[in-house]
């Protein structure tokens, strides 16, 4: 075996530097997106409340707060944070964040809670991203009643169904609940 001819350091450099380039770094994922869990007592109440109610009527399942879900490796950016979520057969043990690929599927419930900053992005934005993400069960919750629009109740569930989560269901009646422009309609009927 021949001893390795000496190389100088310029080229040493351009070769470890080249290494790491093709070198894949590691993507790093915020344990935290930097806001609050909630906005007010009425908001933190129902949180907590359904986060230590949930875990004692499924002890079997995660049931977490306010922590930061990925639903795309790589891609730091595709994240969401549910206001509770549940996960059935994935373990309870504790996490900082919830890793879609790592878990092998999405949360299968999750429940947001309605403040005066985050009521629409609830009904719109974060409507999409669950059912983007094929998570099977999406609640609404408004705990003063005060924040939904007219007719829409303070508790309202969503299933995912044809990969959208299309109607609100009253948990009491087990009822679809009607749709803002046909509770419109029917005001309009009577009306006329």
């Amino acid at each position: 075996m021949r001893p390795p001819l000496p190389v100088s350091a310029a080229a040493a450099a351009t070769a470890t530097s080249s290494i790491r380039a093709t070198r894949a770094d590691p993507v790093f994922y915020p344990s935290s997106d930097g806001k609050p869990m909630a906005e007010n007592m009425w908001q933190a109440d129902a949180i907590m409340n359904s986060t230590s109610e949930l875990r004692a009527a499924r002890p079997g399942a995660l049931v977490a707060a306010d922590i930061l879900v990925y639903s795309e490796e790589g891609n730091n950016k595709k994240s969401i944070a549910p206001d509770v979520l549940v996960a059935f057969g994935i373990g309870t043990h504790k996490r900082s964040s919830y890793f879609v690929w790592e878990e092998g599927k999405p949360p299968d419930w999750v429940l947001e809670v309605a403040s005066p900053s985050t009521k629409k992005k609830d009904l719109d934005y974060k409507r999409r991203a669950y059912a983007e993400m094929g998570v099977p069960e999406y609640w609404l919750f408004d705990p003063k009643g005060d924040l939904y629009p007219l007719g829409m109740p303070r508790l309202q569930g969503l299933e995912l169904v044809d990969g959208e989560l299309l109607r609100f269901r009253d948990p009491a009646t087990g009822e679809d609940i009607r749709h803002r422009h046909e509770i419109e309609a029917d005001e309009k009927d009577s009306q006329a």
